[in-house]
């Protein structure tokens, strides 16, 4: 880590709170590291008098910010989007570091560019960037597909012969997860796809392309490599050993949710709390969302509207409990049974199985349970716990081992 606290930085943009910037850069170095949002009419004055030594640029301003600059980039003037700038003696420099990190993120995700064709969707800052490098890779066609264009998403059927997609829009980008911005089932030949957004860690055009066997990869690693690159402008100091992959891991552990799946009574909200406890993460129940939102019990809603109503707001609970970062999530018993929760609950998370003998499994105020046999209730939806779980340990009496135990599972499926 570079040791230069007296530098301020910070990122500026329209909407920060999904940033994890401030996380990245803590670390490169141990400067100061703000995030700053505006509107586009105060990026003026912000740079006019730049409280900062240097800062980064996102979304929708990297265009914006240039002609504020005294000085940009042959990079940055070739490509026409700005992403860090630093201030000089002789005023602010404008760097386009964007191109270096995508340049990382196609590397890492092996996916081949040469001869390719390559559909770019959007037509923002960072599009201008991922055309500047997919050129310099050699690609064989690059198509920018924006909403107005000549290529549109109304007729963006005509390219349904392309070999890779980037998207580099907003679309499916936390807090509206779940959305993509085209269907992947209309082109014939992808053989991969990379997403910019990196928070949810799996946004649905992802989720949709590993369902069909597609590559793909999350804008993390590009985020973490421009970092490095924009860290080095901002110090004047060459980072000589390659951080990046260590940062990307550590953040996908400190930023994924744990998700706690298993049969009603296994001890979910026993293990969630004391596992929030130990990682100081907040801690979230299915089940007590629902009840909450509801303002009733969970037997009330199953005794007042049935299993269907309960199971759609069971769904709403997910959904919302899912799109968060670094919560400990434990869900009601039957969650596993609508195959709707699968992609809210996957988009951030591990899901780690809580197995415990059936013989130990206590109904009281569990509707399902009281009205099953136990053990065939288990064998029905083991199958669904075993598709939904990354990992399954055995809850041991003591829930403090519990604990243990699932942060050790955890440990191994990230190595």
């Amino acid at each position: 880590m570079l040791h230069c606290k007296s530098i301020k930085t910070g990122l500026i943009g329209r909407r920060l709170s999904h940033s994890f910037s401030p996380e990245i850069h803590s670390y490169l170095a141990d400067y100061e590291y703000k995030l700053y949002e505006m509107e586009e009419n105060e990026v003026g004055d912000f740079l006019k008098s730049c409280p900062l030594d240097a800062l980064n640029v996102t979304i929708p301003y990297k265009k914006t910010v240039m002609p504020y600059l005294q000085h940009i980039s042959e990079t940055a003037l070739k490509i026409g989007s700005v992403n860090t700038i630093v201030k000089k003696e002789d005023g602010l420099w404008g760097y386009n570091t964007d191109y270096y990190g995508f340049s990382y993120m196609v590397k890492k995700s092996g996916i081949e560019i040469k001869g390719k064709k390559v559909l770019i969707l959007g037509s923002g800052g960072a599009s201008l960037t991922v055309k500047a490098v997919l050129s310099d890779m050699n690609a064989g066609e690059i198509i920018t597909v924006s909403r107005s264009g000549e290529n549109n998403y109304e007729n963006i059927e005509k390219h349904a012969d392309a070999d890779v997609i980037v998207n580099t829009t907003p679309v499916g980008m936390y807090p509206e997860n779940g959305s993509s911005p085209v269907d992947l089932n209309i082109f014939t030949r992808l053989s991969g796809v990379l997403d910019l957004i990196y928070n949810p860690a799996v946004t649905r055009l992802l989720y949709d392309a590993k369902k069909l066997g597609i590559p793909c990869l999350n804008g993390l690693s590009m985020l973490s490599a421009q970092a490095k690159r924009a860290s080095e402008l901002f110090t004047g100091t060459v980072i000589e050993e390659d951080p990046t992959p260590e940062i990307v891991k550590n953040i996908e552990m400190k930023l994924k949710n744990i998700v706690l799946i298993g049969m009603p009574g296994c001890g979910k909200s026993t293990a969630g709390r004391l596992l929030a406890k130990k990682l100081s993460r907040p801690f979230s129940d299915t089940d007590e969302i629902i009840e909450s939102t509801s303002d009733m019990s969970i037997p009330e809603i199953f005794s007042s509207f049935g299993e269907d109503e309960f199971r759609k707001r069971e769904h709403e609970a997910a959904v919302s409990a899912g799109k968060g970062s670094g919560n400990i999530i434990a869900t009601g018993g039957g969650i596993i049974t609508r195959e709707e929760n699968y992609y809210p609950l996957h988009q951030n998370s591990f899901i780690v199985w809580l197995k415990r003998d059936t013989a130990l499994l206590p109904v009281d105020g569990r509707p399902i349970s009281q009205t099953n046999d136990i053990n065939e209730l288990y064998r029905k939806r083991a199958p669904l716990y075993e598709k939904f779980a990354d990992c399954e340990i055995s809850v041991s009496e003591d829930p403090a081992e519990t604990v243990d135990r699932i942060i050790e599972a955890i440990r191994r499926i990230t190595e």
